[in-house]
Parts: structure tokens; C-alpha cells; sequence
């Protein structure tokens, strides 16, 4: 019989490689067996520790795409971003007074952009940031977030939306019963400035206020004649409110402060000067518009520590219509003794100043960067700095706020 070696050659390797991979394989085999069985992964949710009076909530619009608007939960001790969640178009965020929930006014669409208009206000869990309810509105102003657009009372048992759904309104949210429990009309008026449990301001178009009592229950409409003239010095909307006993600080353009009591009646104080506070001579209002001096400008412009009574107050060197421009300095008055406390020259120009409301308070600025700043109160000194916390960080909620 004729032989092929090179056929017995290749067949001979055939067998030694199969023979190799059977080796391979119980190898392999052994080795898989040995190996521990992978359990199955079970998602759980991390719980934060609860609120303190540095843990603040940051409003973020993200003004070049609204639709991705957040709120985030920081640790301001530690410069620290604990969590987030969304405040989608034009969102706002207010915070139970012992920090037992945080609130979120928000509007989406059935479509994205477009479809059928959902208002909402989702109720958070502060320590897991889940939603524990998901109240559906009647309405709410759909506008440049602002503080007063969204507002609670005292003991956080009725929560203040403001509405232009079909006109200026107020709804009166009930917290307990995650319901509407009655809507006051405002016509003409707008906003809600809180005054203990039972009452809230709204501030008119001819430069007066409305004054609404809940007491029973029952809502009643007073009103206060004209304490300024929106034509020649309007008041900035973002002016802040003590809730406990409603006195507000009412900024001018110009930079005079209305001190102001809410209530059924509310009483208008003489105004002071911010720049006579500082020395300086008075600023001029419309009936100068160029005239160039020190004057308030933001957008949350203004903070105020309640138990000090110091008020602060984004400033910058402009003529009369520079309401909007950034802060260059921030300035600490003494709303007592009307006095300058200190001028605060800023790393960079703010639109946003808040303070926390302990006894070792925070101050907080940002600046187009989406930067947030965190101050020494008492020092003015600078502690940390959050490189691009967000896109656009409008304001800032503390406990107690």
C-alpha cells in the first residue's frame, strides 16, 4: 500500500491538537466550576443625613436649555454636591421651615416641547430626594424663576404658588392634604411675600399691596395705597421678607429701603438710603437716568440674616437702568441703625447672594461660570469656592429661609 506522509503528518497533528483542546477544555471547565456564582444586583438608595442649617438648596435654570432645570442639595461646610433633581422650565424650590420636605414648582408638556401643558409640585423627601408626592396644579406663573413665585408659611402647613393661569391669582396649597385648598384672585397684583401662618402680600401694579388673610380659613382682601412710583423708582421684586412676623425690606432702583410690616394692614416705613448708609450721597432715580453712582442691581440681589437683622445687597457702580447688572461688591447694612456694616469686594460679578440663618452663617454669591462662592458671614472672608456647580444658579434656600 502506497503511504502519504505528509498526510500521516497532518492528521497526526489533528489528533494532538483535539487531544490539547479536550485537555483545555476539562481545564477550563475546572476552572469556571471553581469560580463563585455572581449574585443577582439589587439597587438600593442612598439616605442622606438630615437637613442642617449649611445644607442649602441651589436653583439652577439652565437658561440656554430651561427644559433641564435642577435644584441642587449641597453641603456648604464641606463645598460638597450631595444630590439633585430636576425643576424643569422655569422651575422654583422652597423648603418646609424645619426642613421636613422641599417643594418644586414645574412645568412639562406632553410632547417635550409642546402637547398638552402639565403644571406640577412634587413633594421631596430631603434625606433620599424621592418624590413623596406629586401634586397637580390648576396653574402657575410660568416665568424667570423667582423666590416669591413659590413661598410657604411659617409652620409649612400651606404653601403660596403664584398663578397667571387665566389671571393673577395665588393658589393656596394645603401640605397635609397635597391639595389646592383655595385660590384667591389678584388682578393687578402678583407674587406672595408670607406672613406667619395665616396671611401673605402681594405686591400691585400701582405701587401698593395686597394683603390676604387665610385666618378660618376664609380668604380677605385688603389693600394699602401707593408707597412708591413704578414709573419713576420701582422696587425690586426680589426684596426679602422675615416670614415669622412679615417684615419685609422693600430695595428701590435707586436704592432706597421701604421698611415694611405685612399684615391685614400693612404699614410702610419712611424709606432709607443705602448710599447715605454707606456715606455716600443719595442716588438719583429716573429723573436722572445717567447719572452714574453705587446702586442695587441682580437678580436675587439681596439676602437678609433674620436674628442680626444685617441686610445684604449685591451693589455695582451704573446709571438708573442698570437694575439687572451684576454686583461687584456685596454690602452689609445694619437694618436697625441704617449704617454700613462692611463692603465685600467680590472675586467676581454676582447676580445672586443668599446667607444661612444660624449663629455661624454662610454666605453665598456666583458668577457666570455657574461658579458658587461660600463666605464667612461674620469675617466677610472668603472659605470655598464650587468650580461650575451649574449653568445659570439663580438663588439659594437655607433651613429656616
Amino acid at each position: 500500500m502506497h503511504c502519504f506522509p505528509a498526510l500521516r503528518s497532518g492528521t497526526a497533528a489533528l489528533v494532538l491538537g483535539m487531544m490539547a483542546l479536550g485537555a483545555f477544555s476539562v481545564t477550563s471547565v475546572k476552572a469556571w466550576a471553581d469560580e463563585p456564582v455572581v449574585q443577582e444586583e439589587e439597587s438600593d438608595i442612598i439616605k442622606l443625613s438630615p437637613v442642617t442649617p449649611h445644607r442649602i438648596l441651589v436653583q439652577d435654570t439652565v437658561g440656554t436649555h430651561a427644559k433641564d432645570g435642577r435644584v441642587y442639595v449641597v453641603d456648604a461646610d464641606q463645598g460638597k454636591l450631595l444630590g439633585m433633581v430636576q425643576a424643569a422650565y422655569n422651575g422654583n424650590v422652597v423648603q418646609d421651615p424645619r426642613g421636613r420636605a422641599f417643594y418644586v414648582a414645574e412645568t412639562v408638556w406632553s410632547r417635550g416641547n409642546r402637547g398638552d401643558r402639565l403644571d406640577l409640585l412634587p413633594a421631596y423627601d430631603p434625606q433620599t430626594l424621592t418624590i413623596t408626592n406629586d401634586e397637580v396644579l390648576p396653574g402657575r406663573a410660568l416665568v424667570t424663576p423667582k423666590k416669591n413665585n413659590l413661598v410657604i408659611n411659617q409652620d409649612g402647613s400651606r404653601v403660596y404658588i403664584f398663578s397667571m393661569v387665566p389671571t393673577n391669582a395665588v393658589h393656596v396649597i394645603d401640605t397635609a392634604a397635597h391639595k389646592v385648598s383655595q385660590t384667591v384672585d389678584l388682578p393687578g397684583c402678583a407674587l406672595a411675600y408670607p406672613w406667619g401662618n395665616d396671611g401673605f402680600t402681594s405686591i400691585c401694579a400701582d405701587g401698593g399691596l395686597a394683603n390676604v388673610s387665610l385666618k378660618d380659613g376664609k380668604a380677605s382682601v385688603t389693600h394699602t395705597k401707593p408707597f412708591f412710583d413704578p414709573e419713576k423708582d420701582a422696587v425690586f421684586e426680589h426684596s426679602p421678607t422675615r416670614r415669622s412676623d412679615g417684615k419685609t425690606w422693600f430695595i428701590s432702583y435707586s436704592g432706597l429701603v421701604y421698611p415694611t410690616a405685612l399684615s391685614t394692614d400693612s404699614t410702610v416705613e419712611p424709606a432709607w438710603s443705602i448710599q447715605e448708609a454707606a456715606g455716600l450721597k443719595k442716588a438719583p432715580a429716573a429723573e436722572a437716568p445717567f447719572a452714574k453712582t453705587w446702586r442695587p442691581g441682580g437678580w436675587q440681589l439681596s439676602a437678609l440674616h433674620y436674628a442680626s437683622g444685617h441686610l445684604f445687597v449685591l451693589m455695582h457702580q451704573g446709571t438708573f437702568w442698570t437694575h439687572k447688572k451684576a454686583g461687584t461688591e456685596v454690602w452689609e447694612l445694619d437694618t436697625a441703625t441704617h449704617k454700613l456694616v462692611r463692603r465685600i469686594p467680590l472675586p467676581a460679578p454676582a447676580t445672586m447672594v443668599g446667607v444661612t440663618q444660624d449663629d455661624k452663617p454662610l454666605l453665598f454669591t456666583n458668577d457666570d461660570e455657574g461658579d458658587l462662592f461660600i463666605w464667612d458671614m461674620k469675617t466677610g472672608k472668603q472659605m470655598k469656592k464650587m468650580p461650575h456647580l451649574g449653568d445659570d444658579l439663580y438663588f439659594t434656600v437655607a433651613l429656616g429661609e
